[in-house]
Order: structure tokens, then sequence, then C-alpha cells
């Protein structure tokens, strides 16, 4: 007998939707029976994502709402139109993230600096504020939030990126702590994964990484999708604070032959 999710009904609310993982978890969601409510920058790519679920799975309720994950008030009213369509929310996943800069960090400018922050860090606050104030404080639920591997180690050309995905994991503890018992946060530390924003990091050398990963390949959206979607359900109901890493054994490899 297979793990039970417990996610029929329940509804969910995901960030950068549009694509990568942020895609193949409100499919996942879907397949589980979620309600999904879909948010990225961009409307039209919104109602893509909703067409191919909708296609797949005719009786899921679907919400596509372009917010930028910074604006406070493209947030609220993302979150208040799942509320009066659903009745709530009872699952957030916080999977927005950007990274603008590439090099090093004595080079990094204020601007691209503030972004990377607004996006991959503070909008976590944000949107857990709101999903809190205006729905789980009363019927709980469950956060689970996209750090990276990268912020748990140091790496070339991305270490303002990996800064702030370490306060992702940080931000996980210290709600878990702040909303316990109603709500349960945590997180997943993809590793390397076949998505658009890694894209640099695999596409020119993705047969040299293979041969160094443990289990052989980069990852795929759908296997960070899989770890939400654990974390999401009833099926890690004591678990709260944590985040776990799917790396596809990348951060056990030796660094020296």
């Amino acid at each position: 007998m297979g793990l039970e999710t417990g996610l029929a009904g329940r509804t969910a609310l995901i960030t950068g939707a549009s694509r990568g993982i942020g895609k193949a978890t409100a499919v996942a969601l879907a397949a589980q029976g979620c309600n999904v409510v879909l948010s990225s920058r961009k409307q039209d790519a919104l109602e893509e994502v909703a067409a191919e679920i909708r296609a797949a799975h005719p009786d899921a309720g679907v919400l596509p709402k372009a917010a930028h994950v910074g604006d406070e008030d493209a947030a609220r009213a993302c979150v208040g139109a799942a509320v009066e369509e659903f009745g709530g929310v009872d699952i957030l996943v916080n999977n927005a993230a950007t990274s603008p800069y590439y090099g090093p960090m004595v080079d990094l400018d204020a601007a691209r600096a503030a972004k990377t922050v607004e996006v991959n860090q503070f909008s976590i606050v944000l949107w857990t504020q709101l999903v809190w104030k205006l729905s789980m404080a009363e019927r709980g639920g469950s956060i689970v939030n996209i750090a990276s591997v990268g912020g748990m180690v140091t790496e070339h050309g991305i270490g303002y990126y990996n800064a702030t995905k370490a306060a992702v994991i940080h931000l996980t503890r210290q709600f878990a702590m702040e909303l316990a018992p109603k709500v349960r946060v945590n997180g997943v530390a993809p590793g390397l994964v076949r998505t658009h924003l890694a894209k640099a990091l695999w596409e020119e050398n993705e047969a040299q990484i293979n041969k160094f990963m443990p289990l052989g390949r980069i990852g795929e959206p759908e296997d960070i999708a899989n770890a939400i979607v654990f974390l999401a359900g009833d099926a890690s109901a004591w678990m709260t604070g944590q985040t776990i890493v799917v790396d596809g054994g990348g951060t056990v490899r030796p660094t020296i032959a």
C-alpha cells in the first residue's frame, strides 16, 4: 500500500508555477486531487500551464493568477483570490527564485543584490505572512520552501544566490517554530536540476556532470515535485522545520578522486 498523502480536496498555491519545479509541483499536486493556484509574473504562461492541468485532470480546480512575487499588493491579491475561489489555502509552495548575477561577490552591484534578496528571501516572509493571516491561522496548513544545496556549500559564481538560499533554510526553521502547531513548515534543497534558471550550470557540460553524480544524472523537476508532495501531505505529519536534500547524491560524492 502506498503512502497516504491526504491531499485530495486541499488547495495549494505555488509561486513560480509557470515552468520548471513550480510547474511540475502544480501538476503533481493536481494529480493528488488538489486545487492548484498558479502564480508567476506572466498570466499567459500561467494560462498555458492551467490548460495542461485541466486536460490531464478535468476535475481539478485551477486558478492562474499573475503576481510579481516581491510585490505586496499583487501577492495579497493572489492569496485573496485563492481564498475567494476555494475557501482558503492549505498548502503554500514558496518556489519562485532568481539569479541575476554570476561572478565573484566582490563585484556584485547593489541593484542585483537587492533583486536576489527580494525574490529569493523576502518573498518567503511576505507570502507566508499573507497565507497565515488570510487563511492558515484559522484552518492550519503546510508550507514548503524551495532552498538549494547551494545554501549549504560554497561555489564559484553564484555565492550571493546561495547566501539567499541559506537564508531560506533558516527561515524554514524560524517559521516552523513560530507557526507551530497550526502550520508545518519544511523545505527542499535541490541539487542541479534541469530548469531554465540553472541552464547555464548544466547545458554545456551535462554529460561530464553526470559522470560524477552518484545516481548518474542531473535532476528533473519531477524529482523535486515528488519531495514537495510528500512534505505537503499527511505522510510527513510529524515533520516541521526540516530541509530535505534531493540532489542525486551530489553532496556526498568525493571532491578528490
